[in-house]
């Protein structure tokens, strides 16, 4: 029986009261109701702009279906607006607004990120995008004296003008934010690179101004540093890295976007780039796709935890630390190529108890979860054959925890660190170590810190000076880690693969310098991994790769 049919037995002022509340409630509803339709029609407009990283230079729309998670991200998407105007001197120009797609063969960030956001919004999503490579901050995109390509009021007029005909055509919108990827070419400038977080301030609050909107979002992507660039000009990428954070840090509606574990394009010679390449475009979206799902109180629960404890109580486990950098995190090995290659090491392994934390802390597992692929991009690394080899031989007593960060060169791993603190991984790596061990002996059971797996740094191969330095570096991480750990007595199990082979680097015998610094070190041993699967590429390690690699470090522990 309905609430109204039972009106006539209420008293008369009762009744009223239950009318008026009634209708009230629906008068509630229906304005709920609208507002909920109107949200949804209501098109979502982003702002994309910045230099060559934002571009999308030295990527190439045919590479895309290289990468299994992203594959179709090269297709229209006729669903989603796109104005843009890119380049610099040869600018190619939407012309009002068009299907977002790849421009010139290009793969720009606002692909995937159009793709991550669809499913998780219900409203339209129009995109404007207006970038160059090679641009200042200092002075292309000086809002009060705009130079050399005047990248300021270029995007200010492409955007007022997108906007204009999205109102002219009766499409309403609000303006979600901007998605800026821009500073490498201010570190070349001694006043650029010195004054970059107050011009930085200064463009936030002129787009505020200019675009009537007080509250402008900003989503500021950090340079990668796991180019050549982070390396070489490590000083000078750390300069503009703490004027970003010293406005994402005093700006309540600006974000500060990591990007330096994205994947980056493998050059000629000695394979470092300056760009992050197709892959890491893509990923690159995805990492503000992320940010901006974040702050609408929409991210994603990545993890499962353990629902039972797979060691029993007062039982012994052997602790296995994995760390290192580019293929210990797995940055070109996907889940997806399991599917066929090896489809049991899709599933969730409860027996074995795995944490993680990689990318630089960007992907951090909820606890001990069941060791399973867990990258940030359906990505995974060696812990998964290296688990499934480890139980081939009969052993069951052991639990993972891997801490690495691809964007990542060994001296960032040295206690001493670099000039770049902010990249300095020692502290948290100890402290991961440590908590490790705790959290284990918590669950009831005796734990054995059996060995810390290293992969020698990749990217420190390819470079004169950082090449020389990595024994050094190493033997200094392997001293004081003992020292902090208070288990002088142990494990280390290091693995390199063949270094970079180049008449720059060549003359360097860091095989030799490494194998010196293991062999005199009773409690560390060494091994050389060669005889890979054929490697498209120099440096990482696709999925075949990765798998024999943890193969490989089964292999050493004892």
């Amino acid at each position: 029986m309905s609430q109204l049919a039972n009106l006539d037995r209420c008293p008369k002022s009762l009744a009223r009261l239950l009318v008026f509340t009634l209708v009230a409630t629906q008068w509630v509803h229906a304005d709920d109701n609208r507002e909920q339709k109107v949200a949804q029609e209501l098109t979502r407009v982003f702002i994309f702009a910045g230099q060559s990283n934002m571009v999308g230079s030295d990527s190439n729309v045919a590479d895309i279906e290289r990468f299994p998670p992203f594959r179709g991200c090269g297709e229209l998407q006729p669903e989603v607006k796109f104005a843009y105007c890119i380049g610099r001197e040869n600018k190619f120009r939407s012309d009002g607004w068009a299907a977002l797609g790849p421009i010139n063969d290009v793969v720009g960030p606002e692909l995937s990120f159009a793709r991550a956001i669809d499913g998780e919004l219900d409203a339209p999503i129009a995109i404007i995008k207006c970038a160059a490579g090679g641009t200042h901050l200092g002075g292309d995109w000086n809002p009060d004296k705009p130079e050399g390509f005047k990248m300021y009021p270029l995007a200010l007029e492409l955007v007022r003008d997108s906007l204009q005909r999205l109102t002219d055509a009766g499409v309403k919108y609000r303006v979600e934010g901007v998605m800026w990827h821009q500073g490498e070419n201010d570190m070349f400038n001694e006043t650029y690179m010195a004054e970059y977080g107050g011009n930085l301030k200064r463009f936030l609050a002129c787009w505020r101004r200019d675009l009537g909107i007080p509250d402008l979002k900003f989503y500021v992507g950090e340079l990668c540093t796991k180019t050549i660039w982070g390396m070489d000009l490590r000083p000078r990428m750390y300069a503009i890295s703490l004027g970003q954070k010293a406005v994402t840090d005093s700006d309540v509606n600006a974000e500060y976007v990591p990007t330096s574990h994205v994947g980056v394009e493998i050059g000629s010679g000695v394979g470092l780039h300056y760009h992050y390449g197709t892959l890491g475009q893509l990923e690159h979206g995805v990492n503000y796709a992320n940010a901006y799902l974040r702050t609408m109180g929409k991210q994603r629960v990545a993890g499962r935890q353990l629902k039972s404890w797979p060691y029993e109580s007062k039982t012994k486990v052997k602790l296995y630390v994995l760390a290192g950098h580019r293929n210990m995190e797995g940055e070109r090995a996907f889940v997806q190529d399991l599917t066929t290659r090896n489809p049991e090491l899709l599933n969730a392994d409860t027996s074995i108890a795995y944490k993680y934390s990689m990318a630089g802390g960007q992907r951090v597992s909820k606890g001990w979860e069941p060791l399973r692929p867990a990258g940030l991009y359906d990505t995974f690394g060696p812990e998964v054959s290296f688990a499934k080899a480890m139980r081939a031989r009969g052993r069951d007593d052991f639990a993972i925890a891997k801490f690495t960060h691809s964007g990542s060169q060994m001296n960032d791993w040295t206690p001493a660190g670099s000039i770049a603190k902010s990249r300095n991984l020692y502290p948290k790596f100890i402290q991961f170590v440590k908590d490790s061990v705790r959290e284990l002996e918590e669950k009831g059971n005796e734990v054995e810190l059996a060995g810390i797996l290293y992969h020698v740094g990749e990217n420190d191969m390819s470079m004169p000076s950082y090449r020389r330095d990595a024994a050094g570096w190493l033997g200094e991480l392997i001293d004081q880690s003992r020292v902090d750990l208070k288990r002088p007595g142990l494990a280390w199990y290091v693995s390199q693969q063949p270094p970079t082979k180049n008449e720059r680097v060549n003359n360097i015998d860091v095989k030799n310098a490494i194998a010196k610094v293991c062999d005199a070190d009773q409690n560390t041993s060494l091994t050389f991994v060669d005889g890979f699967p054929v490697q498209e590429k120099q440096l990482v390690l696709d999925t075949a790769g990765i798998l024999f690699l943890g193969e490989r470090m089964a292999e050493q522990v004892k």
